[in-house]
Order: structure tokens, then C-alpha cells, then sequence
């Protein structure tokens, strides 16, 4: 996900206390409401953020004017903040570097009614209306750090192919609101650092709905209203997620990885067969094109970055659930949790790499071509404006 620019300073160098991050998450959200540039609307731009601006700082319950003038630093300062002292020196930090880390030490904000005043920004839309957002975690390293408490093993690219990492860190989960076209600018509502004994399912499912709530209490979503779709990578697991949020109004849709088997749906069933009606259909196998049925949906879609993108879809493709892992303490029957499967393949990719297919699975069933292709292009919005068609 391609996150806002202060995320480097909200991840790279603020410490760990929930408070100091979201005073850097809130005015990267109020940046995202005045907007950026001349614009007609300028006025009710500078409003909407004055009003912002009064409400955050309502929100802070200790140090109130030292945490407001060291967000303001942050967001002022030219280019990546490395060290803390320095934000002292900003013009908008107007005392001195003793009350600055006091105000690190000692600040307090009242983290509930800053969520709730998050949520009630105006918000990025998609063409047809739709809420689109998006959930990943961003890992803040901190390998020196051998003290600390609860930190994690991160999963970090290296430079080269295989040259991957493991670097003590804590790991974020943040959901942001997805803009439309080519924009780097992600509305963050929230960030929950994730601890050792924690399910990151789990923890996502109850994140992803305490927003959805928060949003819908904020008169985002109404009834009626198109379905709010939530993006995730391959490193969720994105049919649990849609189990456990099934009540909710919302369509979820994660990467797959390429090797994964999926089941079709089970055939009809015959009258006068006896026995157990079946569950499952035949296996689809990802990496192996003799078990792909003939697709339900095919789509052609020329776009400007990738040549001709074509997209197969799918319908009612399910996993086969077993009593194992995060579903070893399910009561009852495994439940069938079936989808759209799609499969998407484009002639080529920016700097001459080799176009490998991209598999997405959405908790939607009974997809049109329409909806295949505003899938795929949403997750291609999550990965940044580079990504866009």
C-alpha cells in the first residue's frame, strides 16, 4: 500500500506510544482535507481543516499545546525527522527541547474521540460511490532496541531477488481510505500495533469493524448504500476474514498465493441420490491450467501501464476448511465460505518484468463483468498510484 509521505516519520521515528502515533496519523489525515494545491474550494478546505485542527486538539488530555506544536513540527519539517531534538529546532515548535520531550513522556490524548473525529472527515470516494479501503501492516524497526518490550521478527525486502529479512520491530496494522486516479494520498483511519500472543486475523477482523462502525455511525455508509470494499495481500487470510465479518456491509477481496487449491462448487444434486449432499466440486488448482473450468466472467480491459489486461473469473470458488489450525476450535460444521475467483494477466510491466498472473479472491459471489473489473482495478489502487491503469 502506498501510504502517505509522513509515514516515514510516523513509522520511522516517532516512539512507540500509541498517542505520539496518532497525532501523526490525524494531521496526515487533515492534510488529506485541506488538500494540496489551488483549488476552487480552497476555502472550505482551509475550514474544514481549521475545524479539525480545534477538535484533535480537544482531544489531547496532557501537554495539550507542547503535542499540538510537535505535530505541527513533524509535519513541517523538510524531509524524514531523524532525530527528536531536532524537531525543536522547527520553526513551528515554538518552546524548547525540554518541553518537547516532555510532551513526548508525559502527552496523553484521548485516542477514542480522535477516531471518532477521523472518521467524521469527508472521505475519498470511488466512481460508482463506493468506500474503498485498505488494510496492511507497516513494520517500525527497531533492531537496537533490545530492551524494549513486545517486539516481533518483521518480514523486510531486501535490494535483491531472495535477499529477504528478518529485523526485530513492532508491526502496525493501519487501514486507510483508498483515493481514485493517480494520487499517492491514503486517508489513515487507524493504526493498532500488533503484540506477540496476537491472531493478526483476528485483530484485523475487529479493526476492520470497529471502523466500518465508526464510519457508518459518521454517516459514510447508509442503508442502501453500495457494499464499503476492504483490500488486502496475500498475507491475510481473507476467507476467515469474510467469515467472521459476514454481518457486516461490506466485500472483501486479498491476493491469493500462486500455489494455493481452491474448491469448485458442488454439482447439482441428482433426484433420488442418497447420502450426504456434497460440499465441495472438483479441485482448481492455481498453478496448474487442467483443473480451470471454463470462467463464468472473461474481461479485456487496454489500459495505458500494462498493454491489454484480461481477467477470468470464477464464481461460488471456495478452501476446504479442516478442524486445523485457526479453525481447530470451530463448533459445529466447517462452514463453506465461497467467492469470486480472478485471474488476472497483463501483456507487460513497467521496466520489462516478467508479467506473472495475479489470483484475487472477493468474498462477492455472482460477479458481472462490470464488477470483475472494478475488483481488480481497486487492488491495483492499493498498490499505489504506479499500479493505476
Amino acid at each position: 500500500m502506498t501510504w502517505h509521505i509522513h509515514r516515514v516519520i510516523i513509522f520511522g521515528f516517532l516512539p512507540k506510544s500509541p498517542e505520539m502515533l496518532a497525532v501523526a496519523v490525524a494531521f496526515s489525515m487533515a492534510w488529506l482535507g485541506a488538500g494540496a494545491g489551488p483549488r476552487p474550494e480552497d476555502d472550505r478546505a482551509r475550514d474544514r481543516l481549521a475545524a479539525f485542527r480545534g477538535e484533535l486538539y480537544r482531544c489531547f488530555t496532557a501537554r495539550a499545546d507542547a503535542l499540538f506544536e510537535l505535530a505541527d513540527a513533524v509535519l513541517c519539517a523538510d524531509g524524514p525527522v531523524r532525530a527528536l531534538a531536532g524537531l525543536s529546532l522547527a520553526p513551528e515548535h515554538r518552546r524548547g527541547h525540554g518541553a518537547l520531550y516532555d510532551a513526548v513522556n508525559c502527552g496523553r490524548i484521548d485516542i477514542r474521540r480522535l477516531r471518532w473525529s477521523l472518521a467524521g472527515l469527508p472521505l475519498p470516494r470511488a466512481a460508482d460511490g463506493r468506500l474503498m479501503l485498505a488494510a496492511d501492516v507497516s513494520n517500525w524497526l527497531r533492531p537496537g532496541a533490545v530492551t524494549s518490550p513486545d517486539r516481533l521478527f518483521c518480514h523486510v525486502y531486501g535490494r535483491g531477488k531472495g535477499q529477504a529479512q528478518m529485523i526485530p520491530g513492532w508491526p502496525y496494522s493501519v487501514i486507510a481510505a483508498l483515493e481514485p486516479g493517480r494520487t499517492s494520498w491514503t486517508a489513515v483511519l487507524d493504526a493498532v500495533r500488533l503484540g506477540p500472543d496476537d491472531d493478526e486475523t483476528e485483530v484485523t477482523a475487529v479493526q476492520v469493524r470497529e471502523v466500518v462502525t465508526r464510519l457508518a455511525g459518521a454517516g459514510h455508509w447508509r442503508e442502501g448504500d453500495p457494499a464499503i470494499l476492504v483490500v488486502f495481500d496475500a498475507g491475510y487470510d481473507v476467507t476467515r476474514l469474510s467469515f467472521l465479518l459476514a454481518d457486516l456491509p461490506v466485500e472483501l477481496l486479498g491476493r491469493l498465493r500462486s500455489d494455493r487449491v481452491m474448491q469448485l462448487p458442488a454439482p447439482p444434486r441428482q433426484p433420488g441420490t442418497m447420502g450426504r449432499p456434497r460440499k465441495h466440486g472438483g479441485e482448481l488448482a492455481l498453478a496448474d491450467p487442467a483443473t480451470w473450468p471454463a470462467p463464468q466472467v472473461t474481461t479485456s480491459t487496454v489500459t495505458s501501464r500494462y498493454g491489454i489486461a484480461v481477467a477470468a473469473a470464477w464464481d461460488r470458488v471456495h478452501p476446504r476448511l479442516t478442524h486445523r489450525a485457526a479453525w481447530l476450535d470451530h463448533d459445529g460444521g466447517l462452514p463453506v465460505i465461497e467467492g469470486t475467483l480472478i485471474r488476472l494477466r497483463v501483456d507487460h510491466l513497467p521496466g520489462d518484468r516478467d508479467p506473472k498472473p495475479v489470483w484475487l479472491w472477493c468474498s462477492r459471489t455472482g460477479a458481472a463483468p462490470g464488477d470483475v473489473d472494478r475488483l481488480w482495478q481497486a487492488f491495483l489502487r492499493r498498490s499505489g498510484p504506479g499500479a493505476h491503469i
